[in-house]
């Protein structure tokens, strides 16, 4: 079997180049630049973690086979139907 050779990277914009160890050395972190770019609060709005924030009760991911009956009944109650499923099955403990 051949293996097939690694091409050298061309560099084909001018607008950004690769980096080098001397581009790395002298990089700061976003915290810092973005302050003085665009200001402390632009900043912050720019620096808060994405997605769904943090709850103090996480939940775990599963897979679970219901009959589709059963599942389109729990759907037909509306939004929030995997809270209330799940408040029914901790009442069941």
């Amino acid at each position: 079997m051949q293996r097939k050779r690694k091409r050298k990277r061309k560099q084909t914009d001018p607008d950004n180049p690769f980096w080098t160890e001397a581009d790395f050395r002298r990089a700061r972190p976003a915290r810092e630049v973005l302050v003085e770019q665009f200001g402390r609060a632009k900043a912050k709005k720019m620096l808060r973690p994405r997605g769904r924030p943090k709850t103090g009760a996480a939940r775990t991911s599963i897979s679970l086979r219901l009959p589709a009956e059963i599942l389109a009944r729990w759907k037909a109650t509306g939004p929030g139907w995997q809270t209330r499923m799940v408040e029914v099955l901790a009442k069941a403990m």
